[in-house]
């Protein structure tokens, strides 16, 4: 009872994989399209093609088993492409994007990483040799577009935090503009200000000057 409640364990992870593997396939071009970068553009696409080929082992293996793959959403995918959807849909712009978009791809491949691990040491725990070897080769490529995505992310952050510097030196020379505009305007108020009183005082004064006595004026 042990071993076949294991089994049913065993293809209840294999058909989260299925469902999960294939909710990338859509999800890949998205991230690819939205990529600035054309090297990991070229990643997205190269690892779109990877992912089927994951699939087609799935369902040999699910062959093999006489089971069929499907039945069955993956839950844990479903949400990392939504949060990858909400990078996307963020007014980000160039490495900014790119970055935002390292960060959601490698969410996705750890979570493959964890659980092709686990699918993997049932396989072996089962006697199932074929499904193993199966398994490990895809856990392994996982393994190695995470490692590629952390390469391209020490370039791609690098860029991004330069983008930032340069966006924050504008807003301060902008800042600085608009106070001295200000200082401007407020000089050129005072000059107003003074023209307008030294022009008052010399009206008083002339009329002074031109007011006769009522004495000298009988």
């Amino acid at each position: 009872m042990a071993e076949a409640g294991l089994r049913e364990l065993y293809i209840d992870e294999l058909k989260d994989l299925y469902s999960a593997e294939n909710q990338l396939v859509k999800a890949l071009p998205k991230m690819a399209k939205a990529s600035s970068s054309d090297e990991l553009r070229e990643g997205f696409e190269e690892h779109l093609e990877q992912t089927k080929g994951h699939v087609q082992r799935l369902e040999q293996i699910f062959q093999n088993l006489k089971e069929s793959p499907k039945g069955k959403k993956c839950a844990g995918m479903d949400g990392l492409i939504k949060e990858g959807g909400e990078a996307i849909d963020e007014d980000y712009e160039g490495a900014v994007m790119d970055a935002a978009l390292i960060g959601a791809a490698q969410r996705v491949e750890h979570y493959e990483i964890a659980a092709y691990g686990t699918a993997f040491a049932f396989a072996e725990l089962l006697g199932e040799s074929e499904h193993a070897a199966l398994l490990k080769e895809t856990l392994q490529e996982e393994k190695e577009t995470d490692e590629k995505l952390t390469e391209l992310s020490e370039e791609i952050n690098s860029q991004a935090h330069d983008m930032n510097a340069e966006d924050e030196d504008e807003d301060e020379d902008e800042s600085a503009d608009s106070e001295d505009d200000e200082e401007q305007i407020e000089m050129e108020e005072d000059e107003e200000i003074k023209a307008g009183s030294d022009s008052g005082k010399k009206t008083g004064s002339v009329s002074k000057k031109g007011r006769k006595s009522p004495r000298h004026a009988a």
